[in-house]
């Protein structure tokens, strides 16, 4: 139904294009951020292990797991001069796991409810720890996760983490809660499906039933006692995912429970609705607004999760599923945030366009995924079957808010780019992630390894390979040859995954430090798909300008030809670069190595661009 809604609002915004024939250009906007900001998305467990075993479901001890301790100053360093300003290190919080950590005073978790054998993270048990498998002395794991703070804060980096609000692990035991507040479920009146400060949802009189499973799937890999679907859970409680029964379906988010947040099974709210011009409300006006409600515990809750993590010198959060809790709760808990952190990063998985600006504007949300719409679009420009005419009508679909539109190519929900089931080359992300980072002013995020071409081949154990298992123990083959034995100097890449750790050094670093990429915009694409000859919807062009910077950006999408044309530049754009008639210098300022001239008659520019397969010039007008 999205993408359906999304196509149509495409379509009639390409009708638009082609009836006004005109581009679409966006003054250099005013905004706090004076820079970029570029996110670089790790999966903590997995960056520094070096163990190559990669056994399927295999235990810690045969495949090794990742610590704290791994990111080094010098891995730090790294980080920071790829052009990267914020970490967000993914998989932090205390979630259910297999191993056995009972002699630092952790309960075992049951593999009937633990996916994968390192369990998932999105499966919370204690917010107020880490995970202890990144521990070298798990007595010492929250100690040891705040010296990687102050490491990374030596490094210039800022720290992110995530805060998953909509559900927690089957077996929520949280033994570090602070005391002025309680754990979740700790104080639930078990015996009704439904009150306002109840955190869960019950099944009253019925116990919890593990999943059938199906198509051969065992939890854990194998025949074993420990996966003996006996766990117990009595009263049931409704799943994360929202589902309702007290025996949920294999693939249902069966590890987890969801959480209440005033909301009755009916819908019935029992909170207070922020009135319509809340969207036009400040952070302070939102926090003024909720102090004297009476809001649902689980708000209470997971504010002060929050401000406990803002305490220990984290610098913003990912909130998992986020459409899937209540707006009203976001107003309340970031207007929370930012009255303790202006300057606090927050950014939100919101699948539905729909809820965009719901989200942004009454829920205070800095950044969304831009999922549904542009990742979804390049990728099928990636593959081969999708047109780089539907880039532009995202851009003004989104003009209002594209911001706050934080654009991604990969992401451990993602397939890598360079899987079969994706683009099977990670060269075909090079035209890709020019239009992700330098089309807007939205952050960029890149996933660890990434940059390196990781195709993830492996097959730990639970899921599938073309993503990186976020579920068990292993290594990332890529990332273990540029971490070179802990010398984090791409020691033993290959020239290939070199070569494409550069571009993107180069890419990520233009993007931080040109002052365009901060300023106006304009769509040339559609006029040069109207105008010139050999153009075609495997390139792709826009222009962005500041008061010191005019840049011309193209780039071919193609794998196999090479195209060559007259660029057009339209007389709108040479007016707002307030250029004569002449000839102009312009240079590419990713290798500093291609040259051409802007040549303007009449007040229209044309420039020659003869651009190879997969290649991209961004032009730098002299």
């Amino acid at each position: 139904m999205i993408k359906n809604i999304l196509l149509i609002s495409l379509g009639i915004l390409l009708t638009s294009c082609a009836q006004n024939k005109s581009n679409h250009i966006k003054e250099p906007m005013q905004n706090t951020d004076p820079k970029k900001k570029v996110v670089y998305h790790v999966f903590t467990r997995l960056f520094g292990n070096t163990n190559t075993t990669n056994k399927p479901w295999g235990t810690i001890e045969e495949n090794g797991v990742g610590k704290f301790e791994d990111f080094t100053a010098k891995a730090l360093s790294e980080i920071k001069e790829l052009g990267v300003t914020h970490i967000w290190y993914t998989g932090v919080p205390h979630h259910a796991v297999i191993t056995d950590y009972t002699q630092f005073g952790i309960s075992n978790d049951d593999p009937d409810v633990v996916k994968g054998r390192a369990g998932s993270p999105y499966a919370v048990k204690d917010y107020y720890q880490v995970d202890p498998d990144m521990a070298v002395n798990p007595a010492n794991r929250l100690e040891e996760f705040e010296a990687l703070i102050n490491r990374t804060h030596q490094a210039d980096l800022k720290v992110i983490i995530d805060i998953v609000p909509n559900h927690v692990a089957r077996k929520y035991e949280s033994l570090n809660t602070p005391e002025y507040t309680v754990p979740f479920g700790a104080n639930d009146d078990t015996s009704v499906a439904y009150a306002k400060n109840n955190n869960f949802y019950y099944i009253p009189g019925t116990d919890f039933i593990v999943p059938q499973w199906e198509n051969g799937y065992v939890p854990l890999g194998e025949k074993s006692a420990s996966a003996d679907a006996q766990f117990t859970e009595s009263p049931a409680k409704w799943t994360g995912n929202g589902a309702r029964d007290a025996q949920p379906a294999q693939n249902d988010w069966y590890e987890t429970v969801k959480i209440n947040y005033g909301v009755s099974p009916e819908g019935h709210k029992d909170f207070d609705l922020l009135p319509e011009d809340a969207g036009h409300w400040d952070h302070q006006k939102h926090f003024d607004f909720w102090k004297d409600k009476d809001v649902p515990a689980s708000w209470k809750q997971f504010k002060e999760i929050a401000l406990f993590w803002l305490d220990k010198g984290v610098d913003g959060f990912r909130y998992d599923m986020a459409e899937m809790v209540p707006v009203e709760f976001w107003s309340y808990m970031n207007a929370a945030i930012k009255m303790e952190r202006p300057d606090a990063f927050l950014m939100a998985e919101v699948y539905n366009p729909q809820l965009y600006r719901e989200y942004i504007f009454k829920g205070k949300m800095d950044y969304l995924y831009d999922k549904v719409e542009l990742y979804d679009t390049i990728k099928h420009v990636m593959q081969g079957h999708g047109s780089t005419d539907h880039f532009a009508p995202i851009l003004k679909y989104q003009e209002d808010i594209e911001h706050n539109m934080l654009h991604f190519l990969e992401n451990h929900d993602e397939q890598r780019i360079a899987s079969d089931a994706f683009a099977g080359d990670a060269a075909k992300g090079k035209p890709a992630m020019v239009v992700s980072a330098l089309i807007s002013t939205a952050p960029t995020m890149i996933y660890f390894g990434q940059e390196l071409g990781e195709p993830a081949l492996e097959d730990l154990g639970f899921g599938d390979p073309t993503r990186t298992s976020i579920f068990d123990y292993g290594s990332v083959p890529s990332v273990v040859r540029w971490v070179n034995d802990k010398n984090f100097d791409g020691g033993q890449s290959t020239p290939e995954e070199k070569e494409l750790r550069d571009f993107y050094k180069r890419l990520l670093n233009f993007s931080l430090e040109n002052s365009a990429i901060m300023g106006g915009y304009a769509d040339i694409h559609w006029h040069n798909r109207q105008h010139t000859e050999w153009y075609n919807d495997r390139v792709h062009s826009f222009v962005r300008w500041s008061d010191t910077d005019k840049l011309i950006i193209v780039t071919n999408f193609d794998a196999k030809d090479t195209f060559g044309f007259e660029l057009q530049i339209p007389q709108d754009i040479i007016k707002q670069w307030y250029l004569n008639d002449g000839t102009y210098k312009a240079t590419d300022q990713l290798y500093n190595e291609e040259q051409a001239a802007l040549q303007v008659q009449n007040q229209a520019g044309t420039i020659r661009v003869d651009i190879k397969p997969l290649q991209s010039f961004v032009f730098k007008i002299e």
